[in-house]
C-alpha cells in the first residue's frame, strides 16, 4: 500500500481548497483535510475536521496568551481538541510521506512533531513574524502560488532558496487572446472591499464610452446609469475576465491569476489584509508592469485616464509574468520531495 500525501486546507476563503483540488488531481494518493469539505473536493478523498472557530466570522483572534510560534490557539476549545485528535490519528495510521499545509502554523508544527516532512504554502506579504518563520524553518520545502517576480523584496535569501514558485496552479479554460470588448469588468470577491455600488455608478457616468459590469457582491446604487450592470455572483468569472477590455479588482490570488492568465489590462485596488498580503502583491505586480495600482479609491474623473493607462501598459506584457507552471509541475515537485525525504537518513523509514 502506497503512503499518501496529506493536504491541509484552511477554511477561510476558497483559494486554499481550489489549489488543493487542482494539485490533488495530479497526485496518485492524497488525503485532503479541513473543515467543511463534504461535497466540495470533487472525487478526492477527504478527512473532515471539527470547526476550530470561536464564531462564524473567524477574525483569527483567539483572545489568549500563546507562544510566539503560534498564530491561533484559543483555550479550552473542544473543536480544536477533536481536530488535533483526528489529524494525529490519521498520521499515525496512514504514515504520510509528506504533508502540505495551506495554511496553518499550528498544523505545520503538529505534522513536524509527528515526524512528517512538511511543505508550507507561502502566501504574499511580509510574513516574517516568529510563527511564520518557524513554519518556514521546519518545512522541507515552501510552495509559493505566484510568479517569482512578485515575491516581496524583504524575503530573506534562505526562504527564497526553499521556495518553489508555482503560478497558474488553478488553471481556467480561457487563455490569452488579444484585444477585448468595450467592457470594464469590476471583480468583487468575498471580502467585499470594493462592493460600493454608488462608487461604480459614479465611475460609469464619468466614462460613458465604456460599458461597466460588476460581478460579485455589490450594493445597489440609488441611480443606476444605463452603462452599468450588476451581475452578482457568476459561474463564469474567468471567461468574463478573459474577454473584458479592462479589469478592475483587488489583489487576491483568484482574480490576479485569472488576469495574468488572460493578460488583461488591470487596475488593481488592493484590499486591507493581514501581513499586507494584497498590498505587497499589488506593489510587485505594478512594479513589473502587470497592473496600474491605486492605493486609494479613484475620483470618478480619474477613471478615464486610468483605463487609458492600463490599456497602454498592457501593450508591453512583462516577460517575467509569462509562463504558467500548472498543478502537474507542483505534483511532480511534491513527489520528488517526498522521495528525497524517505531516502534521507533523518527522514521516515
Amino acid at each position: 500500500m502506497s503512503r499518501p500525501i496529506g493536504y491541509y486546507i484552511h477554511h477561510h476563503g476558497h483559494g486554499h481548497r481550489q489549489r488543493a483540488i487542482a494539485i490533488g488531481q495530479s497526485l496518485d494518493d492524497v488525503m485532503l483535510m479541513g473543515t467543511g469539505l463534504a461535497g466540495r473536493t470533487g472525487n478526492l478523498p477527504f478527512l473532515d475536521l471539527p470547526d476550530d472557530r470561536l464564531d462564524a466570522s473567524f477574525a483569527g483572534i483567539d483572545h489568549a496568551d500563546r507562544p510566539a510560534s503560534l498564530h491561533y490557539a484559543p483555550l479550552d476549545h473542544e473543536g480544536i481538541r477533536q481536530r488535533i485528535r483526528r489529524m494525529a490519528g490519521w498520521i499515525a495510521e496512514a504514515r504520510p510521506r509528506l504533508m502540505v499545509v495551506d495554511v496553518s502554523a499550528e498544523v505545520a508544527m503538529l505534522a513536524r512533531l509527528a515526524s512528517v516532512p512538511t511543505v508550507y504554502v507561502r502566501l504574499s506579504g511580509k510574513r516574517l513574524d516568529p510563527a511564520h518563520l518557524d513554519a518556514f524553518r521546519g518545512a522541507t520545502g515552501l510552495l509559493a502560488p505566484f510568479h517569482e517576480a512578485m515575491d516581496d523584496d524583504d524575503i530573506p535569501i534562505w526562504i527564497r532558496e526553499k521556495t518553489f514558485h508555482a503560478p497558474g496552479i488553478i488553471q481556467s479554460d480561457p487563455h490569452y487572446a488579444p484585444g477585448g470588448d468595450s467592457t470594464v469588468l469590476v471583480v468583487v470577491g468575498r471580502g467585499g472591499g470594493i462592493s460600493d455600488g454608488e462608487r461604480w455608478a459614479a465611475a460609469a457616468r464619468a466614462t460613458p464610452a465604456w460599458r461597466w459590469r460588476v460581478i460579485g457582491p455589490c450594493t445597489m446604487p440609488c441611480d443606476m446609469p444605463d452603462n452599468l450592470e450588476l451581475r452578482g455572483w457568476v459561474d463564469d468569472a474567468d471567461a468574463q475576465i478573459a474577454t473584458a477590455g479592462v479589469v478592475i479588482g483587488g489583489a487576491g490570488d483568484g482574480v490576479v491569476s485569472a488576469v495574468l492568465s488572460a493578460r488583461r489590462p488591470y487596475i488593481c485596488l488592493p484590499e486591507p489584509r493581514p501581513f499586507d498580503e494584497q498590498m505587497s502583491k499589488a506593489n510587485s505586480l505594478a512594479a513589473v508592469g502587470g497592473a496600474i495600482l491605486c492605493r486609494e479609491p479613484p475620483h470618478p474623473r480619474e477613471w478615464s485616464d486610468l483605463i487609458d493607462r492600463a490599456i497602454a501598459q498592457n501593450q508591453q506584457w512583462p516577460t517575467c509574468l509569462t509562463g504558467e507552471s500548472g498543478p502537474q509541475r507542483v505534483a511532480e515537485w511534491l513527489n520528488s520531495l517526498s522521495v528525497a525525504a524517505m531516502e534521507h537518513k533523518g527522514g521516515i523509514a
